[in-house]
């Protein structure tokens, strides 16, 4: 088979990783790729939001299987415009892709369907959201409705932080049109865990559980980031919070998504608070996690072309998922000031110390290469360094070994990556 992938991060890579190891693919795209990627893939200058070239390039080159990474694409309607031309591709269509790109919708949907969740209210208009803010509790949470690249949630502890919150999200325009709708919600306590799932329209099957560390310094302080680092599984994700996620969670957002004739094929990501009332839905995404994917799939045993295309025919319910007994912990090497500010262009030097180390992973998330061919930082998040481990401490401690191996000028992490397993 030929596979394009579509986006340029370390969770495209990682998937990227993945696909290189099904004994169905011959040759690998990656629609733009990174320096990373195009280690196991072709890259190609066309952007993800091109969708007119995407497909063009799809059909010249008779690729077999397209797989989009990214969330703007699938909100977007790739997924439709690829099946307009009778293109075999993984990811939810536009009309599924809602249950990302709109936090009103899916917050609306799980009102609809009982499906647990914090209380909230929605609103279009700055004045109405600070009426409603001037009886509100605090804390409170501020969402953009639309896509904000991870970074579109203010937690404010007081009502002059909220009042300032709405100012930015609705009316300076923070992230653009996201901000046209926000929903204000309860606070929430607990702990956050990420599942991710496949989804075929119908079945689900859940991967395993991972613990996400947003903010951008240690203890958890500092600005909201697409992610800093990863470990997988969660201690805290235990059977009781399972059975119950599957009670109430889980196949009742497909049956929803069914029923509200958006059938939702891809993957669903659930961004879940264990609070001391039990799980409840922080966010869902339409697509694999960055990092998430970077533990997860290095976790998972299955043939993952098998388990994209069962997807995608409605087979899901033939397939056994399996995941490895290992851990996985994936700290994220940025550019220092990420994400505010940052240089790039600066050399990598060291990723040759990952060759041939069984367990030990480097994923490209913003990288390429200059004039002289040398691969360069070329984004806030740089590269995602993880490792295995017989359990989540080992894995812990493997990681942290492994960041030394790699080096480029301005190189920043968070230390306490996995310092929750401690608690466990």
């Amino acid at each position: 088979m030929k596979v394009l992938i579509i986006g340029s991060g370390g969770r495209e890579h990682a998937i990227a990783w993945k696909v290189a190891q099904s004994s169905r693919v011959d040759k690998i795209y990656c629609a733009p790729g990174n320096a990373g990627i195009a280690e196991i893939a072709e890259c190609v200058n066309i952007k993800a939001m091109e969708f007119d070239k995407l497909v063009k390039f799809a059909k010249d080159n008779a690729i077999d299987l397209t797989v989009v990474g990214m969330d703007d694409p699938l909100v977007g309607g790739i997924v439709d415009a690829f099946e307009a031309e009778g293109l075999r591709v993984f990811g939810p269509r536009r009309n599924a892709a809602i249950l990302e790109g709109s936090k009103a919708f899916s917050k609306d949907l799980m009102k609809k369907y009982n499906i647990p969740t914090a209380a909230y209210e929605t609103f279009t208009s700055a004045e109405e959201a600070k009426k409603y803010l001037e009886t509100s509790e605090y804390p409170i949470v501020l969402k953009a409705d639309g896509l904000a690249l991870g970074k579109g949630v203010l937690i404010c502890q007081t009502k002059e932080e909220a009042m300032e919150g709405v100012n930015e999200l609705m009316l300076d325009k923070k992230f653009g049109s996201a901000g046209n709708t926000i929903v204000i919600e309860e606070f929430m306590t607990g702990r956050e865990v990420s599942v991710l799932s496949f989804v075929d329209g119908s079945t689900i099957k859940i991967m395993s559980s991972a613990q996400d560390h947003k903010r951008a310094k240690d203890g958890d302080q500092g600005l909201n980031t697409g992610g800093m680092g990863n470990f997988s599984p969660s201690p805290f994700y235990t059977k009781e919070v399972d059975d119950f996620c599957k009670a109430h969670i889980y196949q009742a957002t497909v049956d929803a998504m069914k029923a509200e004739g958006r059938p939702f094929k891809g993957v669903i990501f659930f961004g879940l608070m264990l609070t001391p009332k039990g799980p409840r839905v922080l966010e869902y995404n339409a697509r694999f996690g960055d990092p998430e994917a970077q533990v997860v799939l290095p976790r998972m045993e299955n043939d993952i072309i098998d388990v994209f295309e069962a997807c995608i025919d409605g087979t899901l319910d033939k397939i056994d998922l399996k995941f490895s007994d290992k851990a996985a912990v994936c700290v994220v090497l940025a550019s220092d000031g990420y994400p505010v500010s940052y240089e790039k262009g600066f050399e990598i030097t060291g990723m040759e110390n990952f060759k041939g180390k069984d367990g030990y992973y480097l994923f490209h998330a913003g990288s390429a290469f200059n004039a002289e061919g040398k691969v360069v930082t070329n984004g806030g998040r740089v590269l995602g360094v993880t490792a295995l481990g017989d359990t989540l401490k080992e894995a812990r401690a493997n990681a942290y070994k492994a960041v030394e191996w790699v080096d480029f000028k301005n190189k920043y992490m968070r230390h306490d990556i996995g310092k929750a397993i401690d608690e466990a």
